[in-house]
């Protein structure tokens, strides 16, 4: 399974006010692990940058002045996500930019013509009703680093997003299921020790095999698990 996640920097909060995207981000994700393959550029605006924006990202029109607009990237952009699930934190602000930055082009395509999309955020909303589920509340939640983040910056927060990302929807990985072998218990003395061998001699352990609405149950939760995280590893044994 292929998935990108994506995250924006933006002139301002609006594009129906003419506001545009001045940086892309993207990090891939192949069978939830990072790939190594990334999408990033800065994009020249063509108009100024809110001051409210600036604050946020720190990135300057002087900066962006030699950058290339989004019509000279589009093609690339677009065939690095190509079929792939695009995760992204409010989803519909990066979106809404996006297919915005398209219709400017003149184009029919929108984002949804090419992708799937998750959002983390309403993810993080289902997980933690009533919490707060920026980015940063989420990084402190899951004990993700985020030192280097004082600033916004799209690949930056596409790679913290993506360790959040993988963190909330791999709770499948917390059941205490391993098929490797574990782990040597710790003696007093703070040295690994081998583990005791039960005797040839002990009673075979009863089987308790499960009801079938135990069963039913079982079911239900890993479809639960699939259709939020669009991947359970049960499947997969």
């Amino acid at each position: 399974m292929r998935q990108i996640i994506l995250d924006t920097e933006t002139t301002g909060l609006e594009p129906a006010d003419g506001h545009r995207v001045i940086e892309i981000g993207c990090v891939e994700l192949v069978d939830r692990r990072l790939s190594g393959k990334h999408f990033h550029q800065y994009l020249n605006p063509e108009r100024d940058i809110e001051d409210g924006a600036l604050e946020v990202h720190g990135i300057s029109r002087e900066f962006l002045a030699d950058k290339p607009v989004f019509a000279d990237v589009v093609e690339e952009f677009l065939a690095f996500i190509e079929g792939a699930e695009l995760i992204i934190h409010n989803a519909p602000f990066d979106l809404a930019f996006l297919d915005a930055e398209l219709a400017l082009l003149g184009r029919a395509d929108r984002m949804g013509d090419h992708v799937a999309v998750i959002d983390t955020l309403e993810l993080a909303r289902e997980l933690h009703p009533g919490q707060r589920n920026s980015l940063d509340a989420l990084c402190k939640r899951y004990e993700i680093d985020d030192s280097s983040r004082t600033l916004h910056g799209a690949l930056l927060d596409a790679e913290i997003l993506a360790d959040v990302y993988l963190a909330m929807t791999g709770g499948q990985s917390d059941l205490g299921l391993s098929f490797d072998a574990p782990a040597a218990a710790p003696s007093q003395s703070g040295h690994a020790v081998p583990g005791r061998p039960l005797p040839a001699e002990r009673p075979a352990l009863k089987v308790q095999l499960p009801s079938a609405d135990e069963i039913a149950a079982h079911e239900a939760r890993l479809h639960a698990i699939h259709e939020k995280a669009g991947h359970c590893l049960w499947y997969e044994i």
